[in-house]
Order: C-alpha cells, then sequence, then structure tokens
C-alpha cells in the first residue's frame, strides 16, 4: 500500500511539474527576445544585455537541434493595427470629406466629396498593385523595388499563412498586408489633402490623373526615403550595421524622425497644392466676390471626426500596442488642444472674437504638428509643439498667404505645411532625453537609446524637410504639366460659375 501510493505522489507531482512547464509556455507572448524598443525607449533598453546574455548562455547543441520558430503576430498587436486602420479611414470618408466640404461654397459641396472619396479609393487601388512595394521593398536609398507587386507574397492561400513585417521590437511582428493595409490609409490620404488647394475649379479628371502620377512619383519615394529601412532583426551585430543602413532610404540614413509623417504626409501633400494653386489659377471673383463656406457646422463635425481618427494615425504609427503608442496617443490629445487654445487666442487678439472656423482650423494644426512628434517628443514637448502651431499656423493662413498670392481654397499649406514644418523641426528640439523626450535608438544591435544634440537633430529634421519641399515641387509641377496637356487642368468660366456639383457630377447637395 505504500508503494502504491508512493508511486501515485511522484505520478502527480510529474504530472503537476509537467502541467506547470505547458501551462507557462502556453500563455507565455510572442515576446521578442530582446525586449528594448524604439518605442519603449528609455524604460527597456536595460533588457538587452541580460537577454543577449542569455541568448549566448544557452546550450549550442540545443540552439542547434531546434530550428527557430516562425514569427508570430501578438494578437493585441494585430487588434490595435485593424483599429487603427479604420480609424485612419475615418478621417478620410467621412473626415476629411465633411471638413473641406463645409469649407466650400454650396454649387461645389458634391464636388469635393466625390474628389476626396474617389481619390482615396483610386490610391488604394494603386498602392495595392505597385505601390506598397515601390514604398516597402528594397531597392535603393530613393525608391523600392518591385518584390510586392500586386502585394505578391504576402499571403500564401495553399497554407493559408502570412508574410509577417518587422515593428520597431526585436523579435516583434505584425502581419505584412495588416502593415500594408494601414500604410494605404496614409497614402490615400496624402493625395486627398492636395484636394483643398485648387477646390471649386479643377476638373474632375484632372484630379484623379494627377493623384495617380504625383502618388507614384512624389509619394512613393518620398515614404521610401523617410521609412524604408531593414528592421530591428536585421541589426544582428555590429558586422552588419554598415551594410543594414545603407539598404535604409535616404532620409532614414541621415537620421530624420518622422514618427506618422511630418514630412511623408504633410509637407509633401501641402507643396503640391500649393503648386497646384499657382499652376490651376485663382477661382473666378476670387478677392472681389463673396466665398464664404457655406456650412461650418459640416466643418465642426469633420474637424472632429478627424481628431478622433488622428488617434489612429499616430498612435497606430508605433505598429504595436505598447509604450510608444500610448505616449503617441497621449500626445496627439494635449498638443491639439492647446494648439486649438492658441488659434482662438490669436484671433481673439487679432480680431477682437474667436470663431468657430478657427478652433477647428487650430485643432487640425495641432494634429498636423503633432504628426512627426507624436511618439518622439516628452508630454510637455507636445503641448509646447501644439501652442506654437497654432499661433504659426494662424499666420500661415492669414500673413503668409497674402505673401505668397496664391489661391490656396482651403489653405493646405497654410496649416498642413506651414503645421508640418513647425512639427518637423521642433521634433529635433523636443525628442532629447533633457527636455523630457524619449529619445532615440543609437545603436540597433543592443537597443542602446541616447539623444543627439539639439542643434544636430534640428539639421537632420531641415534637410529633410528641404528635401521633401524640393522634391514634391519638382514632381507637381510635372505632373500638373503633364496633366493639363492630357486632359485639362481647369473647367470652363461659365461651369465654374455654375458649380462644379451640377457641371461636373449632374447633381446637387441641396434641394432648393
Amino acid at each position: 500500500m505504500r508503494k502504491l501510493i508512493a508511486t501515485l505522489a511522484l505520478g502527480l507531482a510529474a504530472l503537476g511539474f509537467a502541467g506547470g512547464a505547458w501551462s507557462e509556455e502556453a500563455s507565455a507572448p510572442a515576446a521578442p527576445v530582446a525586449t528594448a524598443t524604439a518605442d519603449a525607449a528609455s524604460q527597456e533598453a536595460a533588457a538587452a544585455p541580460a537577454a543577449a546574455a542569455s541568448t549566448e548562455a544557452a546550450a549550442a547543441p540545443e540552439a542547434e537541434a531546434s530550428a527557430a520558430p516562425a514569427p508570430v503576430a501578438n494578437k493585441g498587436d494585430v487588434a490595435w493595427m485593424l483599429l487603427s486602420t479604420l480609424l485612419v479611414i475615418l478621417m478620410v470618408v467621412p473626415g476629411l470629406a465633411l471638413f473641406y466640404g463645409g469649407l466650400v461654397r454650396s454649387k461645389n459641396m458634391l464636388s469635393v466629396l466625390m474628389q476626396v472619396m474617389v481619390t482615396f479609393s483610386l490610391i488604394v487601388v494603386l498602392w495595392a498593385l505597385y505601390g506598397y512595394s515601390l514604398a516597402f521593398t528594397e531597392g535603393n536609398a530613393y525608391i523600392g523595388g518591385f518584390d510586392r507587386l500586386f502585394l505578391k507574397g504576402v499571403f500564401d492561400p495553399a497554407t493559408g499563412t502570412f508574410a509577417m513585417a518587422a515593428t520597431f521590437s526585436k523579435g516583434v511582428y505584425i502581419p505584412e498586408l495588416l502593415f500594408a493595409a494601414f500604410q494605404a490609409t496614409f497614402a490615400g490620404i496624402t493625395c486627398c489633402l492636395i484636394v483643398g488647394a485648387f477646390a471649386e475649379r479643377i476638373k474632375f479628371s484632372a484630379v484623379l490623373l494627377f493623384s495617380a502620377l504625383w502618388f507614384t512619383f512624389s509619394y512613393t519615394p518620398v515614404a521610401h526615403m523617410v521609412w524604408f529601412w531593414m528592421g530591428p532583426d536585421a541589426y544582428a551585430s555590429k558586422d552588419v550595421v554598415d551594410a543594414m543602413n545603407a539598404k535604409a532610404g535616404l532620409l532614414w540614413q541621415h537620421g530624420a524622425l518622422d514618427f506618422a509623417g511630418g514630412t511623408v504626409v504633410h509637407i509633401n501633400a501641402a507643396v503640391a497644392g500649393l503648386v497646384g494653386s499657382y499652376m490651376i489659377g485663382k477661382r473666378v471673383g476670387y478677392g472681389r466676390e463673396a466665398m464664404a463656406p457655406h456650412s461650418l457646422p459640416l466643418t465642426m463635425v469633420g474637424a472632429s471626426l478627424l481628431w478622433v481618427g488622428w488617434f489612429g494615425f499616430n498612435a497606430g504609427s508605433a505598429l504595436e500596442a505598447g509604450n510608444s503608442a500610448v505616449l503617441a496617443f497621449m500626445n496627439t490629445f494635449t498638443a491639439t488642444a492647446a494648439a486649438v487654445l492658441a488659434w482662438s487666442l490669436g484671433e481673439a487678439m487679432l480680431r477682437g472674437k474667436a470663431s468657430m472656423l478657427g478652433a477647428a482650423s487650430g485643432a487640425v494644426a495641432g494634429l498636423v504638428a503633432i504628426t512627426p512628434a507624436a511618439g518622439n517628443v516628452g508630454l510637455m514637448g507636445a503641448i509646447i509643439i501644439g501652442f506654437i502651431a497654432g499661433f504659426a499656423c494662424l499666420w500661415g493662413v492669414h500673413g503668409l498667404k497674402k505673401l505668397l498670392g496664391a489661391d490656396d481654397t482651403l489653405d493646405v499649406f497654410g496649416v498642413h505645411g506651414v503645421g508640418g514644418i513647425v512639427g518637423a523641426l521642433l521634433t529635433g528640439v523636443f525628442n532629447t532625453q533633457d527636455l523630457g523626450g524619449p529619445g532615440l535608438v543609437t545603436d540597433w544591435v543592443t537597443a542602446t537609446v541616447g539623444s543627439n544634440g539639439i542643434g544636430a537633430q534640428v539639421w537632420i529634421q531641415l534637410k529633410g524637410v528641404l528635401i521633401t519641399i524640393a522634391w514634391s515641387a519638382v514632381v507637381s509641377v510635372v505632373c500638373y504639366k503633364i496633366v493639363d496637356l492630357v486632359v485639362g487642368l481647369r473647367v470652363t468660366e461659365e461651369e465654374e460659375r455654375e458649380g462644379l456639383d451640377i457641371s461636373s457630377h449632374g447633381e446637387t447637395a441641396y434641394s432648393k
């Protein structure tokens, strides 16, 4: 009997041990080998040496006996990125469409809604065909290659498996198809932003042809130059660092910081819009006839949807549901609020009254300015950036616009251009840990985090801004010229006076 009891006890102990081991393995998340990340810079960098030591201490025979498991995406990261992608779509349709639509005259309301919705749809299709490949595959410092044409290789229907895309953490991945979808929304909204600069007088066919050309030759190269790199796991040892850096985009190699698109999205689009406002010309009656917004309530609704959707735009750019996403989320929240206050205060000082249109414009200005800085600056830095952007964009809309002499219909350059430049440059100031910023990864092999000098980083940021401006300006001039030769840029004066809703689409927004 004693032998039986002893045998049972030993058996239960063995089962308990095995069960405990099984339970621990099953509940462990798909954790990175080294948990130091770009987004958890100051808090997690210390984990890298311990992880490296643990890896080196592992028995070589055991390491060779078992092949490295295929990367598995964390379900929390996947859920967050799916939600972020939906939020960015919300920014465009209906957010941006209603924001722009309320600002134009009633006879052009539907034309703006159409231009935004159809342009977004066009770019999403082009992104899947070739845009993603040109932006996010290995090529040269300026443009990617053709490895992902038609999204080939991101999904294997035979096995039902997805290719994995790197995040900013070693050993952490998300499905590449999800990354491609998220980035498609960025490409789409960038082209839609340009619409506001030449609204109320451009041909619908011209909008679509220009968008396709400009997307191909300006958006995809700039996105590649700023955002393409080989991923953290490619930096396996110091011997490969130079080779991996050489494969990255030009501005990534320079060390430019652009968390969610200050250069790629806002400055890029704003310059294209400004060039278009010059080349298409001013609206009939501009400066002589009243051209007030026809529905400020719709503009307010659009601005509110933009603010909500922008959390996906900025916090989603962390690519993980982690510390960086939290920082970007809060910075987006507070910087936008600060810009609303700054614009309203500026209007009250200049005109004696603060307007609802000004508050809505201030919100967009803050959202634009914090975009490159969202996960790259500290909490107080974000508020300062918001305040500065509110005042700067107020000047951009009223003072700079007069100096430029362009009929930028919905102040694309005054808000997105000025706000994007302010945000990009101030990212270089407030990234430093001395001013509460998270710093940046200075060594991807060990995930070491530090800070560049403020002057050095601002200079890097300035180079990124100037290259983006020059690239977009040159490409835009060529694209507008091509469009003018092929289909013509502008509707006739009679069609413009009648309104593009009727003349271009045969319908009206409101019954009379």
